[in-house]
C-alpha cells in the first residue's frame, strides 16, 4: 500500500481547505485540516505534501493531439507550406522524411513538457499512409513507454492525406486496428475523399468490426458541412455506438444559423456524439448550449511545433484560455473552458472514475491560484504534477 497526503488542498469546486489522502493511486479520503493521520507509519510508504492552501485540479485531458508530427526538441523550420489544408498535407508527406519524423525522441520530447505542463491523458491521432505505414503508431507507442506510466495515452489510425483517395490506406488502417490502436480516424469524407458516404461506411465497418471508437476531423464548413454532421449522426445511432464517436474541429456547427445548429446539437446529443476542439479563430464551437444539452466536449492541441504550424506549446491551460477568449470573459464562462480541458475530456474520451471525489484516480494538478479562472488566465507553473497517485513533475521539471 502506497499514499500520499496532499496537506490544505483546496479542491475545485469544494468550499474551504482540506486534507487529500491518496491510496494505491485513487483518492481515499477527504478530511478537514489535520483530522487525517500522517501516512507512512509502518510500512505503508506514506509521503506528505504541504500545500499551503493552492489549488486542485484533476489532471489535464488533451482530446485532439497530433504527437507523431512534432518537431519539438529538434530543429526550428521555417512554416513554408502551400495555402489551404491539402498544401499542408502535402507538406507533411514531403518533408517528414527530411526531418525523420516520425521520431519517438521528439515524442518522447513533447510528452516531457505536457506532463509538467499537467497533462495526465492524451488521446493522439496519428498518420497512417502507404509513406509512413505503421510508423508513427510505433513512434508514438515507444515515446509513451519511455515516460513509464508518467502519462497515458490512446491512438487513432489517421488517415491524414485521405483513405479513399490514397489506395491502400484502407488496409493499412485494419492493420493499425488490429495492432490495438483503440479508434479509427476519418477525414473530410466530402472535403478531401469526394465520397462521404462511401467513407463513413468503411470507418463505421472498420469500427463496428473491431470494437473501436471513432474519431472523425470535420473541417468542411457551411451546409456541406452541416450534412456530414448528420450522416455521422444516423451511422452512430444505427449501430448503437453511443459514446463512443467523435467529431473534431466541427467548423460547420460554428458555422450554422441557430435553428440547424440547435437540431444538429440535439441530434448530437441523442446520437451520444462528443465533440473535440482546438479552440480555433474560426467556427469556435457554441460550448455553453453543448454543456446545456449534454454533448461532452474536448480540447486539444492539435499539432505542436511542427511542419503544419511553428505554434504550441502542449500546455492545456494555455487551450484553455484560448477557449475562454471566445466563449466569454466571466468567471463562469472561463471555468467552462477549463471544464472542457478537464471533465469534458473524460467525458468524450469514456475515461473511468476521473475527477476530484473519493474514489477517482489520483490525477492531479496543483496550482498556485486563487480560482480556476485565474488559473486559466494566470497559466501558473504547475506546482505538482500527480498521476495515478504518484508525483511526476514538480515546479515545471519531471520527477525521475
Amino acid at each position: 500500500m502506497t499514499e500520499l497526503l496532499l496537506r490544505d488542498a483546496r479542491i475545485w469546486g469544494r468550499e474551504g481547505s482540506v486534507d487529500l489522502l491518496v491510496r494505491d493511486g485513487r483518492i481515499a479520503e477527504l478530511r478537514e485540516l489535520r483530522e487525517l493521520r500522517e501516512p507512512g507509519r509502518g510500512d505503508t510508504g506514506g509521503h506528505v505534501e504541504e500545500l499551503g492552501g493552492k489549488l486542485v485540479l484533476p489532471g489535464f485531458v488533451d482530446g485532439h493531439a497530433h504527437l507523431d508530427k512534432t518537431l519539438w526538441g529538434g530543429p526550428w523550420v521555417p512554416h513554408d507550406a502551400a495555402p489551404g489544408l491539402m498544401g499542408k498535407i502535402r507538406n507533411g508527406q514531403e518533408r517528414r522524411p527530411e526531418f525523420g519524423v516520425p521520431s519517438a525522441d521528439y515524442v518522447t520530447a513533447l510528452l516531457e513538457n505536457m506532463i509538467v505542463c499537467g497533462t495526465t491523458h492524451v488521446r493522439s491521432h496519428v498518420d497512417v499512409d502507404p509513406l509512413v505505414g505503421l510508423g508513427s503508431v510505433e513512434a508514438v507507442r515507444d515515446a509513451v513507454a519511455r515516460h513509464g506510466g508518467r502519462i497515458s495515452a490512446e491512438l487513432v489510425a489517421f488517415p491524414q492525406a485521405g483513405m479513399l483517395i490514397s489506395p491502400g490506406t484502407e488496409a493499412l488502417l485494419e492493420e493499425a486496428l488490429k495492432a490495438g490502436v483503440e479508434s479509427i480516424g476519418g477525414l473530410d469524407p466530402a472535403g478531401v475523399d469526394r465520397d462521404p458516404v462511401r467513407h463513413l461506411d468503411a470507418v463505421f465497418a472498420l469500427a463496428e468490426r473491431y470494437g473501436a471508437g471513432v474519431d472523425i476531423h470535420l473541417h468542411d464548413g457551411g451546409t456541406l458541412g452541416a450534412w456530414q454532421f448528420e450522416l455521422i449522426i444516423e451511422r452512430t445511432r444505427a449501430l448503437g455506438l453511443n459514446g463512443k464517436v467523435t467529431i473534431s474541429h466541427g467548423f460547420a456547427l460554428g458555422d450554422a444559423d441557430p435553428a440547424t445548429r440547435d437540431r444538429l446539437i440535439a441530434g448530437l446529443a441523442e446520437a451520444g456524439v462528443a465533440l473535440a476542439s482546438v479552440a480555433p479563430s474560426r467556427g469556435v464551437l457554441p460550448l455553453r448550449l453543448l454543456r446545456e444539452a449534454g454533448v461532452p466536449m474536448t480540447l486539444g492541441n492539435d499539432g505542436v511545433r511542427d511542419l503544419w504550424s511553428p505554434f504550441g506549446t502542449g500546455d492545456m491551460l494555455e487551450r484553455a484560455l484560448f477557449q475562454a477568449k471566445g466563449t466569454g470573459p466571466r468567471d463562469e464562462d472561463v471555468e467552462l473552458a477549463l471544464d472542457a480541458a478537464t471533465y469534458g475530456g473524460a467525458r468524450a474520451l469514456a475515461l473511468r472514475d476521473y475527477g476530484l471525489a473519493v474514489g477517482d484516480h489520483a490525477d492531479l494538478v496543483v496550482v498556485d491560484a486563487r480560482n480556476a479562472a485565474e488559473a486559466v488566465c494566470v497559466r501558473p507553473r504547475r506546482s505538482l504534477v500527480v498521476k495515478s497517485g504518484r508525483i511526476v513533475a514538480r515546479e515545471g521539471d519531471l520527477v525521475r
